[in-house]
This record gives C-alpha cells, structure tokens and sequence, in this order.
C-alpha cells in the first residue's frame, strides 16, 4: 500500500517523511552489513527486483479526500523473496524494486522518499519475524514455514498501513484511521498470500520460471483490477442512487442537508458548499461535511471557506441561458485530481440537485402561496385584522369547547361620525384612521382573543376565556379607550368615538347569535345616547317579538294572513324572466307585513310547519299553473325548512299538492338551505329519495355560507346552487368574496348544475357575474318580490326586466324535461 496524490506541505509531515527515511537508511545500512559476497542468485534477486517494481506499478488505487490509497503486490512479492533469497537480499531487491516504481512514476521527492522508506522498513520487520518463526531457511511447504510467511505478509502489511495511516492524518489533517485496512485491501492481502505460494509451488518445479512470474503476474493483477473497478464503480452508482432518491423531500432545507452529506460521503470531500440561486431570493450557501450543516445563510455573509482545492460543478438550467439553480463546490485541503467515473458521477449528482432544488422551491412556494391566499380569505385586507368569516369559523370552534375555560364575551364598536372623515378628508384619510384603530384594538387585545373588521367601520373583538361575566365590560371598556386619543392624518389631528355593545356566551347559540347580541346592545347604547351597553334579554325586542309572534300562528293559519311573493329569476345576459322564486309574507294585523326572518323561526319551533308548507306550495303551484296557462310555461322556488327533511310525510305532503294542479312536478323546485340537520343524512335520504322520484328539482340554497356544503354535494342530489347574497354583495369589493363566487361557478359548470346568484343590486355586479360564467340571477336591480300577477304581466310584456347585456350573445333554453333528467346525479 501506498500514497499516491501530493499534499500541501507542512512542518509535522516533513519532519515524518525525513524521520522516517532515516530510519530506513538505517535499517537498510544494516541490511548491507549483513549481505553475502558475491552470489550465485543474482538472476533471482534480478527477477525479485522486477517482481516488486511490477508490484510497484500495477496496483488500485482509492481516494480518502485528498489522500490517495494504492494497493499493490508487496506481499506476494514478499514471500517470494523470503524463501528464495537471505533476507538482507531481500530488503535491497524491495528497495531496489519500489525506486523503479517511484522514478517511472515520477513522483514527488517527499512521495518517493516515503514509498521506498516504507518498504524498506516493512520488509525488514517482516523478515526479522520470519526468521524467528522459522530460522534463516524457509520451507513453505511445511505448516511452520507457511505460518512464518504468513506472519511475515501480515506484519509487513500492518508496518506499511500504519505508516501510511500516520502520513495520511498529518497530511489532510482528518481523524484518518492509522490502520486504514479497507475491505478490499484485506481481500488482496489474502489473494497476494495465496497468489505467493502457487508461484512457490512452481518454482519448485524450475527456478528459472521466477523471470516469467512478473509478467504474469502483472496480467492477473490487471484483469483483478478490472473486476474490482467494475464493482467498487457498481457500488458507487448505487450510492449515488440512494443520495438522489433522498432528494425525493419536498422540504428545501432537508434536501440540501441531504446534499451537503451525502456529496461529502460520495467523493470523500473535506468540506461541501451548496450556493442556491432560486428565485428572487438572494444567493445563499450551505456548507458543511459528512457530520451535517455548519453553516447556513446569505452568500455575501458566509465565513470564509476552507483552505485548499474546490471543484466546482453548476447545478444546471433548464436553457442555455438560464443560470440554473446553484452551484455545488466539493473542497479538499490537498490537491485532488477526480477520475472520468468521479466526475461522471458528479454531473449526475449536481443534476439530480438541481432537480430537486427546483421541485422543493416550487413546493414551497405553493405552500406559501396557499397560506397566503388562506389568510387574505379570512382577514381585512385593508387592516390586516381578521374578518367576519374568521371570526364565524373560528368563534364557533372556541364556542364549542368543553369544559369552557371561562366566560366568553363579544363587544361591537361602531366609530360614530366616521362618514364624516370620508366626506371631508378622503377615503384615503378614512382608510388611515381605520388602520391606527385597527392597530390600537389588536394591542389592547389579550393574546387569545380576536379582533375583527366586521367591514365598514365596524370592530368586534371577541374575549376568550374571561376569568369572570364581569370582566367583559371593564375590557370592552378599555377598547373604547382606545379610541381617545387624536389620530394624525396629513398633519390634522383627528379624534373619532364610537358607540359599543358587549354580550356574554349563550349556553345556546352560536357566534352568530353572539354577535346579534352585541349588536342589540350597540344600537341601545346609541339609542340612549352612551358610549357602551351590555346585552340584557329583557330589553331584546327581537327575541320578545318572536315570542308574540308565537301565539299568533294559529289565527295567522286560520285568517288566511300569509301571502306569496315572487321574485324573479333572470338570464343574466338578455334579461328574461326565466323562472320565479315564492316568498311568504306575513301580513300580521298589528305588525303589518312581516318577512320570513321575524316569523320562520316560531313556526319551525311549532307542530304548524306542514300546515304553513302547504300554504306556500299552494300558493306557488297555483302561481306556476297560472303562468303556464297564459303561455308561459315557467318554473317556480319553494324554500324549504330542514325540519321537513325530518318529516316522513314531507313528501307524500309534495304529492298531494302537485296532483291538485296541473303543473309537471319538473317545474317544482325545493330550496334547501345549509344547516346542520342535513348533516344527519342517513334520516333524510330516504326523503330526499322520494322527492327525486316524484320529479321535482332540488336546489341548494344560500350556497357557501354552511360548514358541509361540498360534503352536501357529496351526498344530496343536487340539480340547482344559488349562490348566497353576501358573496354577491362583496363581488366588487372583496377579493374573498369573488374567489367563492367563482369557484361556485366553476364548481356547478363542473357538475352540470344549474347557477344562480342572488342578491344581484346593481349592473356591475350583474356585468361582473356574467363574465364570470353565471347563467342567471335575481335581486333588486331587476325586481322586488311582486304577486302572481304582476310576474304574469311582466311575461306578456315580453318577459324582460333589464336590456339585453350583448347583442350577440343569444339565449339557448334547454327543454325543462331535459334540463331536470341530465342534472340527476349523485357524486
């Protein structure tokens, strides 16, 4: 074994190397002293010369970071020697031997002093050992002269290994083993051994045949080191294999610690740098070793890296003038030269980095991305506070806790005045005051609670976990405080107030009723001209209404005091009345009228909801009837309670009345809204089964305001999404407000379903929703709900409630029997 590369010079390896060729000019000194005169073995000791140059000459060498390792044929040449020539013989012909070696080689001084120093000194050793095993003549053909040639292999092998080892750590300055033994190179010790006594074996036979053993020998060792080649190079492909198939994690920071590690393990590097080039992020570099990262940060602030050779590699672009992603930089304290495999393997590695770097960054920025437009979707986008939909999700959740860890509360601040601001300074000055309250609320909040733009100038901030009821107002006022002092807008010194309502946690009840409480404090604080109130039931006159209303219900039924409305549904883009939706109303002897938000509720906690059911769908088939006789053969909408759903006799309830008039049940279509009793889908499938068979259509009402509705889609047969009126409202102020509109859209196109937006109020909204692909839509900017017969004249009048959006642009109606059957589906 022996070193091969050049290191960079130092003081402890020159003071080694020139300690170590004194001793060997000793040991070979004495080696001379005992040398016979002239021999008649010249012709021997000239075929062990060429033998040990041969050995010298023909070996494999492996790379340990800037160190080269080489493994030869001293051993066989060894035993050859011993038991062919006395040992002083010996030493020169080794000596001799490995100075060929050297000087064809033509390897540095310092090289050539340690190559032959080592095998001088290792040849020496061992045959002081054999004589001691077997005394000066050697019989390998006895089990005492194998076990001396085999001792004398050994030692000769630990001497030289050691040696090296030693040179190896004072050159590279690694924790290099100082008996570095590979497994390959105890695989050749013991092929040399073999190798050794099969020559003795034939020389025997005739000792002239020792001249023809170099060459011969030099053929084996030739095609052994093919073979060793082909397989450590198999070894190392599936390494690289393994380090490249680590690269398969999407975590950028995991996938260069991958590549720092496995590149320094793969091509035995001192130090590896990974510089990362990807996107508009600045340069950054990773360093580190077989150990892991050391370093890791922005290219201009690295350290300075460590001193010796870099081979640096690009990471690759995907064109020609692309920079690619990065470079790769292996570094060796002492010079290295990579073979044609090395580097092969090192343009695979690189590439396969930056692939992996690429796929990882384009990972993250997706995540990003994501998170991004996830917190945009629930927070103001002019405040940075969360929105009302935030606080509706996540309200519900700490609502939901159990056990409560206190008490919960909301306040509602409405700024008094602020119409002023806008008025006077600008709504650019406006949407600065509305920032600084917007900052001082969330600093006066409590780490658990959340503060919302509930839009407008309206705040609502909700406490979490309050340690007792009567802290909710000490803190709400403390939130109003934060309102006191002057806010500084283009030099002018603005104080805004506001008026604030606090509401304690039902039992029951949700966020919603939470923030309905606030809300009635609010306005009681305004009404009565202070800064704050709290909530009280007794003073609720919604909640005392609904009460009054209650009792009310039965005579309402019996005095024929609910009437139908109906609003028209429009195609978007000619402005035709396609269909109509029934709306009841109240028409309450004392109250006047009443919508169905003052009056529903009471009636769903009543045993009153099938008789009620029956008066809208009268109402509403007799309407449709109507139309249809006149020539207009239009649908009609009936909203739907989920406590019909619950109802076994709901549908047999439908039958009843369709059979009354002569209406095709297609025309038919039930509203149902989102709510949690379909949830409890395994009571209403059967139901809604029985609706289906009857032929009547189902829609999906106030679309994307429940917590299931892709879950209900899942599970409801669906043929109609109305998309809810906020989303509508929001279309062209809020960006959260169009993507859910959009996707609904997208989402019924998808599903073959009819769209149809409601709430629509004006004409840019209706422009906004055509380009965005909605069929058709109903609200104010087209008509109010209106009688039976007011939709029947509209008909005849042409049936348009709005011109035409594009000339070009034409109507196709799908025959509604076509419409119903091709919308039947089930995910």
């Amino acid at each position: 074994m022996s070193t091969s590369s050049t290191e960079v010079p130092n003081r402890r390896l020159s003071r080694y190397i020139s300690g170590y060729g004194a001793v060997a000019l000793s040991v070979l000194l004495i080696a001379t002293a005992k040398l016979p005169g002239p021999s008649h073995l010249a012709w021997q000791a000239a075929g062990l010369v060429a033998l040990y140059a041969v050995a010298g000459l023909a070996n494999l060498e492996i790379r340990i970071r800037s160190q080269g390792i080489q493994f030869a044929w001293g051993e066989a040449a060894l035993i050859i020697g011993l038991v062919m020539l006395p040992s002083s013989e010996v030493v020169w012909a080794a000596m001799i031997g490995r100075l060929i070696a050297e000087l064809i080689e033509r390897r540095a001084f310092s090289k050539l002093v340690l190559n032959v120093g080592k095998q001088i000194v290792a040849v020496s050793a061992a045959a002081v050992v054999c004589y001691f095993v077997a005394g000066s003549r050697v019989d390998p053909f006895t089990l005492r002269g194998a076990l001396a040639l085999v001792a004398a292999a050994v030692v000769y092998a630990l001497v030289a290994n050691i040696s090296v080892g030693i040179a190896v750590r004072l050159a590279s300055g690694a924790k290099v083993p100082l008996l570095p033994m590979h497994r390959v190179e105890l695989i050749a010790i013991c092929g040399n051994i073999g190798t050794a006594f099969v020559a003795l074996a034939m020389l025997r036979f005739d000792p002239r045949l020792l001249l023809a053993l170099p060459p011969l020998l030099l053929s084996v060792r030739l095609i052994s080191t093919n073979r060793l080649r082909t397989r450590t190079e198999r070894a190392t492909w599936q390494r690289i294999a393994a380090a490249t198939d680590r690269f398969s994690n999407v975590d950028l920071e995991s996938v260069l610690s991958t590549a720092v590690t496995s590149a320094a393990e793969l091509f035995s590097a001192d130090q590896v740098e990974v510089l990362v080039r990807l996107g508009d992020e600045p340069a950054g570099i990773v360093r580190g070793d077989q150990q892991g990262v050391d370093w890791a940060g922005q290219a201009d602030e690295a350290p300075d890296a460590a001193p010796g050779e870099t081979i640096a590699i690009p990471l690759g672009g995907q064109r020609d003038h692309d920079e690619g992603p990065g470079e790769l930089r292996l570094r060796f304290r002492g010079r290295v030269r990579l073979t044609e495999r090395e580097r092969y393997a090192l343009r695979t590695f690189a590439a396969a980095l930056g692939t992996a770097l690429r796929n990882a960054y384009a990972y993250a920025e997706a995540q990003h991305r994501a998170a991004r437009h996830a917190h945009d979707a629930a927070h103001d986008p002019l405040t940075g506070l969360a929105n009302r939909r935030y606080l509706l999700r996540q309200g519900e959740e700490i609502l939901r806790q159990r056990p409560v860890r206190g008490t919960h509360a909301m306040v509602l601040i409405d700024l008094d005045h602020f119409k002023e601001v806008n008025d006077t300074l600008g709504h650019s000055a406006g949407d600065e005051v509305l920032t600084a309250i917007g900052r001082r609320l969330a600093t006066a909040a409590g780490p658990d609670d959340i503060v919302v733009r509930l839009g407008g100038d309206e705040f609502a901030v909700l406490f979490v976990a309050l340690a007792a009821p009567a802290l909710a107002v000490h803190r709400a006022r403390q939130m109003l405080a934060t309102l006191d002092p002057p806010i500084e807008v283009d030099g002018i010194r603005i104080t805004v107030g506001g008026s604030a309502g606090v509401a304690l946690a039902p039992v029951q009840g949700g966020v919603g009723e939470l923030l309905r409480r606030a809300d009635v404090a609010m306005y009681q604080a305004k009404r009565e001209g202070v800064r704050l109130a709290q909530y009280a039931r007794t003073r609720d006159t919604a909640d005392v209404t609904r009460l009054a209303l209650g009792g009310d219900l039965r005579s309402a039924l019996a005095d024929d005091q609910f009437a139908v409305r109906f609003q028209p549904i429009v195609d978007l883009n000619s402005g035709q009345v396609t269909a109509a939706e029934a709306l009841a109303r109240w028409h309450h002897p004392y109250r006047g009228d009443l919508n169905p938000h003052h009056f529903l509720t009471a009636i769903e906690r009543s045993d009153l909801l099938p008789e009620f059911t029956e008066v809208v769908l009268d109402a509403a088939l007799d309407a449709a009837q109507d139309w249809a006789g006149a020539g207009y053969p239009i649908g009609v909408s009936v909203n739907v309670s989920p406590r019909s759903l619950l109802d076994p006799g709901f549908p047999d309830l439908v039958s009843r009345r369709l059979a009354r008039v002569d209406v095709p049940p297609e025309r038919l279509t039930l509203e149902l809204t989102e709510t949690l009793n379909l949830s409890r889908l395994d009571v209403v499938d059967e139901i809604l089964l029985a609706l289906r068979e009857l032929g009547v259509r189902i829609a999906l009402d106030d679309f994307g305001t429940g917590t299931s509705s892709l879950a209900m889609l899942a599970r409801v047969p669906v043929d109609e999404l109305k998309i809810d009126r906020s989303f509508v409202a929001g279309l062209t102020t809020s960006p959260e407000s169009a993507a859910v509109v959009r996707s609904a859209i997208d989402l019924g196109r998808g599903l073959n379903l009819a769209v149809v937006a409601e709430g629509v109020e004006s004409q840019q909204q209706r422009a906004l929703l055509f380009e965005l692909g909605c069929p058709t839509g109903q609200g104010h900017l087209f008509s109010r709900a209106v009688s039976a017969e007011k939709v029947r004249d509209v008909l005849g009048a042409g049936g348009a409630l709005a011109p035409s959006m594009s000339s070009d642009a034409q109507v196709i109606r799908i025959p509604a029997a076509r419409l119903v059957r091709g919308n039947r589906h089930r995910l």
